[in-house]
């Protein structure tokens, strides 16, 4: 007699049954409304990739893109859910998996978000009739088939760890949609030097510990896409 399936969403984890409004807020079953010029960024937040996160918003400016990311989440309940939705509210998601290290605060361990992270990108692909585009990013050719095997056969953009090779990489994704001179990488690097320039100030202004908060990021957005001479996409 074959043995019988078990629904993993009919029962919480003491193996209660979980009232109907439950499981329809563990699995959604309608897309939010998708914004076309918003790509969720899925990057690490720490100081060391600051360069390059500013290097992201920069460029991303000069397409006329919006980034999202899920520092905009506030913690709490449901807070998956929350990124869940903002994942599928995009239509393009990247993915850098190129900070590859152990967290220095005891105890040491890998971070899985950004792992995690892009397998949500690649189930709402998935199970959304939706164009939806996802890209990886890394800095060393060939450490993807090895880190996340799963990913085997897919061609990440390799930056290299630089703010050009990130403004490179962004062009390869991006410019078969919105060529012009607007996306060249020299006129992305002068975005790139407001952006810095301007980030510590944004930082005081808003009274954030670091850039990795939600008001330092919707307002750094602010900063490139004026420095771009482009509207500000909402």
């Amino acid at each position: 007699m074959p043995s019988r399936q078990r629904d993993p969403f009919a029962s919480g984890p003491g193996g209660e049954r979980l009232a109907e409004g439950e499981r329809q807020r563990t699995v959604p079953t309608r897309a939010p409304d998708v914004s076309e010029k918003s790509v969720f960024l899925n990057i690490p937040y720490d100081e060391k990739f600051r360069r390059l996160y500013l290097a992201y918003i920069s460029g991303l400016a000069h397409f006329g893109l919006r980034p999202r990311a899920a520092l905009e989440v506030p913690g709490g309940q449901n807070r998956m859910d929350k990124i869940f939705d903002l994942i599928r509210s995009c239509p393009y998601s990247i993915h850098d998996l190129s900070l590859v290290q152990l967290d220095r605060t005891p105890p040491a361990t890998p971070r899985f978000n950004m792992p995690f992270e892009i397998g949500l990108a690649v189930a709402c692909a998935k199970i959304d009739h939706l164009p939806r585009y996802w890209f990886v990013f890394e800095s060393m050719p060939r450490r993807l088939s090895k880190s996340l095997s799963d990913l085997s056969g897919i061609d990440p953009y390799i930056h290299r760890g630089t703010v050009e090779g990130v403004m490179r990489e962004l062009c390869n994704c991006f410019s078969r949609q919105t060529p012009s001179e607007r996306t060249s990488v020299s006129e992305m690097l002068k975005t790139y030097r407001v952006v810095s320039h301007r980030s510590e100030e944004v930082r005081r202004k808003t009274r954030a510990r670091s850039l990795f908060e939600a008001s330092v990021f919707e307002r750094l957005c602010f900063v490139a896409s004026t420095a771009a001479g482009l509207p500000v996409t909402r």
